[in-house]
């Protein structure tokens, strides 16, 4: 029978060449923690290798900041920004900050506004000043120190929403100008658009819908807006709503009034 041919002899690497390869996939692998460390920047720090040769890992000291009563704490930045959120929505971040009396329709407008860009595709949400006053803000009254709190903390969510690449519906009274100065010093590059309501006190307390007008010229209710607490309409609001001949506006013609801005200005696109 014939001999089985013998396989030749795998050539063998030589130590050198081992320990290169050794060195490189220690690299490879050191490399995966700094990675992933740059996934969400801030915390404790990031340890750092420097070279192949193993040293001792460097920290960097995160900065620490003081804001209000808080301290010690570190602003945490994440790869994805609100960019990246508008482009995936095909809209642009915003807060459409709806203004006026009592009874001058506001939820109206913002129920109207949101229904006609959800129609259309466009993410948005609304934040209603008595749907508020139900949960985050059940802890304040109607004092002008609660209120001016009031449209502080709306402010923030709002500005929560634009970040997120959301068209954020604001519909409170916002009585007083400097609140409402306050919130748009919150959002930069145009996105605080105020709409005011400008319906004459008379149209709003025939309106009524609460039945607060009617509460506060008998005084059974303090310090309300129009009647004993002044309103301070806005001075560059970039939307304003008026009666026309005589006729209060439709929520649909509102909504458009709306919409033709945000579609000439740019919003309606990433």
């Amino acid at each position: 029978m014939a001999a089985l041919p013998i396989a030749a002899p795998l050539p063998r690497a030589s130590p050198s060449a081992v320990a290169v390869k050794g060195r490189r996939a220690a690299a490879r692998v050191r490399t995966v923690p700094a990675a992933l460390g740059d996934c969400c920047s801030g915390g404790g720090g990031m340890e750092q290798q420097h070279g192949d040769a193993p040293r001792s890992p460097v920290k960097v000291k995160p900065v620490m900041s003081n804001v209000g009563n808080s301290t010690n704490i570190i602003w945490h930045n994440c790869p994805i920004g609100q960019p990246d959120r508008q482009k995936l929505l095909g809209q642009k971040g915003c807060v459409i900050w709806i203004t006026g009396l009592s009874g001058s329709g506001k939820s109206t407008l913002a129920c109207a506004l949101s229904r006609e860009l959800h129609y259309r595709g466009h993410l948005t949400y609304v934040l209603d000043g008595d749907n508020l006053r139900h949960g985050l803000n059940r802890d304040l009254s109607f004092k002008a120190e609660d209120r001016a709190e009031n449209i502080r903390r709306v402010g923030e969510v709002a500005k929560l929403f634009a970040d997120a690449g959301i068209i954020c519906i604001a519909s409170l009274i916002s009585p007083y100008r400097r609140d409402r100065d306050a919130c748009r010093a919150l959002l930069p590059d145009s996105r605080f658009v105020e709409v005011f309501m400008d319906l004459p006190l008379e149209v709003c307390e025939a309106r009524d819908p609460k039945g607060l007008y009617k509460l506060a010229r008998t005084g059974k209710i303090k310090g309300f807006t129009g009647i004993d607490d002044p309103y301070e309409p806005p001075v560059n609001g970039e939307i304003v709503i008026k009666m026309k001949d005589g006729e209060c506006p439709s929520p649909k013609a509102m909504a458009k009034q709306v919409l033709c801005y945000l579609e000439e200005n740019g919003y309606l696109q990433a």
